[in-house]
Order: C-alpha cells, then sequence, then structure tokens
C-alpha cells in the first residue's frame, strides 16, 4: 500500500449531494452578482445556510468552491445551447437560438454579463488553474456551437469548405463582446448588433 497516496473521497449520499449543491449554487449567485473578490465562506455559508463544518467537509478552501462554481455555470450554459445546437437543422433554428440568447441577456438586465466571462475577467490573471479550467469550459462551448455548424453542413445547407471551427470561435467571440458592451450600457442592443453579424457571416456560406 502507498502511504503517500491521497485518500479516495468518499460517494456522497443524496443528501451530502444536495448539501453541497445548495453551497455550490448559493456561491454562484453571489459570485455573479458581486465577484469573487467580494464574496466571502461566511457570506456562502449565510446564503446556503450551511455551517461551517459542512463547508470544510465539502471544500478545501474557497478555491476549492470557486471551481465548483466554474464547473456549475459551464454544465448550465452548456445545456442551454445544446437544446439548439444538437438539433440544429436549418438557418431558422440558428435564429431561434439567437433570440434565446438575447432573451436571456435581456432577463440578466445586462447586470452581471455573461457568467462565465465574469469568472474569467476575475481569475484568468489570478490563478492559473482557474484559468484552465475556463478556457476548457469556452472550448465546450465552442464545440457545441461546432457541432451544430457541422450538422448544418452535413445536411448540405451550409458548404463543404465551411471551417466550423473557426465559425464556432467567432461565434462565441462575438457573444462575449456583445454580452459584455450590453452589460456596460445595461441594453441588449450590442448583443443583438454582435449576434446578427456573426448570423450573416455563416449565412453568407450557404449552398
Amino acid at each position: 500500500m502507498d502511504r503517500n497516496a491521497k485518500p479516495q473521497k468518499r460517494a456522497l449520499t443524496p443528501r451530502g449531494a444536495a448539501t453541497k449543491r445548495r453551497i455550490v449554487e448559493a456561491a454562484a449567485s453571489l459570485i455573479y452578482a458581486r465577484g469573487v473578490e467580494r464574496v466571502s465562506l461566511d457570506d456562502v455559508m449565510e446564503a446556503s445556510g450551511a455551517s461551517k463544518s459542512q463547508l470544510y467537509h465539502y471544500f478545501d478552501n474557497k478555491d476549492g468552491l470557486v471551481r465548483e462554481v466554474i464547473e456549475l455555470q459551464a454544465s448550465r450554459i452548456l445545456q442551454t445551447n445544446a437544446l439548439h445546437f444538437e438539433r440544429l437543422d436549418s438557418f431558422a433554428a440558428l435564429h431561434a437560438w439567437r433570440e434565446a440568447m438575447v432573451a436571456a441577456n435581456r432577463a440578466w438586465g445586462g447586470v452581471g454579463g455573461c457568467p462565465l466571462g465574469s469568472l474569467a475577467n476575475d481569475l484568468a490573471a489570478q490563478s492559473e488553474q482557474a484559468r484552465r479550467q475556463l478556457d476548457q469550459s469556452f472550448a465546450a462551448w465552442g464545440m457545441v456551437i461546432e457541432a451544430g455548424l457541422s450538422r448544418m453542413k452535413e445536411m448540405g445547407q451550409l458548404r463543404s469548405c465551411v471551417d466550423a471551427r473557426g465559425m464556432a470561435v467567432a461565434v462565441l467571440a462575438a457573444i462575449q463582446g456583445g454580452i459584455l458592451l450590453s452589460k456596460t450600457t445595461r441594453n441588449s442592443e450590442p448583443l443583438e448588433l454582435a449576434l446578427d453579424m456573426a448570423l450573416s457571416h455563416i449565412e453568407r456560406h450557404a449552398v
């Protein structure tokens, strides 16, 4: 037996998993509203109703909790986008996704911006581990978009020469830039214009 090996954590009970998720969701809401630096573990305990012993049972420190917040926010975004791109079969469906993105931005009121983008702004220069995790999260988001565009290529709606990966990166960049400007203006118009430009570029490659 390797004495230096780290002990494996036991699988969580359903109750334990629910408690952990409640803590992560509370932390995610607070961090989205205030930013990472302005949220303390005491704030998270108060918002989640968790005790200090519970908090440290699930997370070694604040960094560990923040990593779980990144994972949660990434999973939410991927699930939402996958609903559209996994069955993307027309330009009309692409525009329906555009409308959903704009509607979500309006629902946020432009205050918090993109949950992942806000985390990247807070953490990319502060934590290499968080930066890598965020990079992987954005890459996964791009892959969801790329898969949808590739589907349109296979269906003969986009030219076979289309670089689906490059287009996906451009669309993702448009989303982030548009949401950032919408956040500062408290108006969804920058996001709408950015998405319209991205979709117009895609449509120029229609068969």
